[in-house]
């Protein structure tokens, strides 16, 4: 899908709105960047949050919503050896839900990412590739975006961001059920249903 074509997609779930930037704002921020196929554009948390990103996604015509216990979502930030290129929109190359990985932990997951030559996504870059391919969330078929992580001290929260689906229990509501999800994981547990979400290589990295 061509960069335009990503930014109509943006522009029409609502991005302008929550970033207080008009469409040809975001279109100057897309023109710098490169042309690169298989690519995804990801929205720089600077420009808006994840909090601010999930009422965006729909699934059933029902929105995304953060869980009520992830009230530090925003403390959430790129793990030591990410780098974020320093725009507002950027590019994420060959997302992958990394099915194959289903039933590892976080902490096992990691390493083998990193031994692939990739990179793991933040729950920023999560979001933005599901509001251009929201198919890529189906049920039994989710993902963990461990690429973000809570410092506290020396050491990680030992909770990772995920997107899923809702069930629609507990303190979702039944009126979430089937809406995407973005919630968090125990970084020692495994998951059947939750794959880890990585990129090839995020670009422009020019800082």
């Amino acid at each position: 899908m061509s960069l335009i074509r990503q930014l109509d997609r943006l522009l029409e779930a609502g991005l302008a709105g929550v970033t207080g930037r008009s469409p040809a704002e975001l279109a100057t921020y897309v023109a710098a960047l490169p042309d690169e196929p298989h690519s995804v554009l990801a929205v720089h948390p600077t420009l808006a949050t994840a909090r601010h990103l999930a009422p965006l996604l729909r699934r059933h015509d029902k929105p995304g919503f953060v869980v009520d216990d992830l009230v530090d979502l925003e403390q959430f930030v790129p793990i030591a050896g990410l780098t974020l290129p320093d725009r507002p929109l950027y590019l994420i190359h060959e997302p992958d839900r990394g099915d194959d990985l289903r039933n590892w932990s976080p902490n096992e997951a990691l390493p083998a990412i990193l031994e692939r030559g990739r990179t793991p996504l933040t729950v920023n870059e999560g979001i933005s590739w599901l509001l251009q391919e929201p198919k890529v969330l189906e049920p039994n078929h989710c993902f963990m975006t461990i690429g973000s992580r809570k410092p506290t001290g020396d050491t990680l929260d030992a909770r990772t961001p995920a997107i899923w689906i809702s069930g629609g229990t507990g303190h979702d509501g039944p009126a979430r059920r089937k809406a995407p999800k973005i919630g968090w994981c125990w970084a020692g547990n495994r998951h059947t249903w939750l794959g880890f979400a990585s990129a090839r290589h995020r670009a422009p990295l020019d800082r």
